[in-house]
């Protein structure tokens, strides 16, 4: 299992262009989206929400959003994942719901009081948005294990893109834009430094 992970690793890569005329299936889709609600997040507060477009239309409108870049048009389909802005908020429903899921009982309490703290310190759309890049990350590794090829786009006007969806500001900010399907060429050869490059043990 562990080198089937890395293999999965290994054959992703960033695809720039997939095959327009060729759609992912409903169950594959779905299997993507549970990889993303499957994730980690901090405090348990699953800071996501993944908005799916599948329509030329709404895809080709996005692209105009994301500079052009062709992979946004010619995807199967492309998540927008958005990051919780309104419902981080310590008083929030939200939030006392899922504190209390993750710490029960008589840990609410002190955990509602850690989260106020941080809540407080915090750059609050930065983190939510960088939570949702954990989710971004098994979604994209998931796509590969179910032969799909992805692109994470990072490039793209977040005002426009909240015009185009229809996004309340206060409620959600655009963290990041993936790109599925089935590329129309290779990947080519896996491009990354040698770990000892990376890596300082102490």
């Amino acid at each position: 299992m562990k080198q089937q992970l890395l293999e999965l690793f290994q054959r992703r890569f960033a695809c720039h262009q997939f095959q327009a005329d060729r759609p992912i299936a409903a169950a594959d889709l779905t299997y993507l989206l549970e990889a993303g609600r499957l994730s980690p997040s901090s405090f348990g507060l699953e800071q996501w929400k993944f908005v799916v477009l599948t329509t030329s239309g709404d895809k080709r409108a996005l692209q105009a959003a994301c500079f052009n870049q062709p992979q946004v048009g010619s995807a199967g389909a492309v998540v927008v994942i958005l990051a919780k802005l309104a419902d981080m908020d310590p008083d929030s429903d939200y939030v006392r719901r899922l504190l209390a899921r993750e710490y029960p009982g008589e840990q609410f309490e002190g955990a509602l009081k850690n989260y106020r703290g941080f809540h407080a310190a915090t750059d609050v759309k930065a983190w939510s948005a960088t939570q949702c890049h954990i989710a971004a990350a098994n979604m994209m590794t998931a796509a590969t294990a179910a032969g799909l090829d992805s692109c994470a786009i990072g490039g793209f006007d977040p005002a426009e893109v909240r015009r185009q969806l229809d996004i309340d500001p206060i409620r959600f900010e655009p963290a990041l834009i993936l790109a599925f399907g089935y590329c129309a060429t290779g990947g080519g050869e896996k491009q990354r430094l040698p770990l000892q490059d990376l890596v300082e043990y102490r």
